[in-house]
């Protein structure tokens, strides 16, 4: 049976975790991606993955390398991003805090701003024990110029509709 090849995104993230776990370094320094000032320590490994001349490159993967830096997970986890931000609350999707930061997400226009309006949520998903599926998140920031139709997605995961999730590069 041949191996499915993996997209980016997946592929990234299995780097990020396996490399985490065995080198304190480059967890340190990933770390340090989630802010903009101190984002420059993690090109170092984030050159081989993305352009770092182009932000909406660069910083998708900078933000989620940060998450899983922190967040420290063994492998990548399985919900969605809104199912992630709904499951963080007692009252799930009906919560009025989750409500408000998932629209929030939504008004995002551009992969720079929803990259700025994630690095908290994923460091609150992180402190609430959830597993978000990182490998999908990047994809969906990659492919991002597409926005109506990630954002949709999106939604679809928080308001608790199934359909399929992947975008096809």
């Amino acid at each position: 049976m041949t191996e499915v090849k993996k997209k980016k995104g997946e592929a990234f993230v299995e780097f990020v975790i396996s490399r985490i776990h065995a080198d304190n370094a480059f967890r340190a320094a990933l770390t340090r991606a989630d802010n903009p000032a101190t984002e420059y320590q993690s090109w170092e490994y984030l050159a081989k993955w993305c352009d770092l001349d182009k932000d909406w490159e660069r910083r998708p993967l900078a933000t989620i390398a940060a998450a899983i830096a922190t967040a420290k997970p063994a492998r990548d986890g399985y919900l969605g991003i809104g199912q992630a931000i709904a499951t963080c609350y007692d009252d799930g999707n009906q919560s009025d805090q989750a409500k408000a930061k998932f629209r929030r997400l939504l008004a995002c226009d551009s992969v720079i701003e929803v990259c700025r309006i994630l690095r908290p949520l994923l460091r609150l998903i992180s402190s609430k024990e959830k597993s978000v599926c990182y490998g999908k998140l990047v994809n969906d920031l990659m492919y991002f110029g597409d926005g109506e139709k990630i954002k949709t997605q999106w939604a679809s995961n928080f308001y608790g509709r199934r359909q399929d999730d992947s975008i096809d590069s």
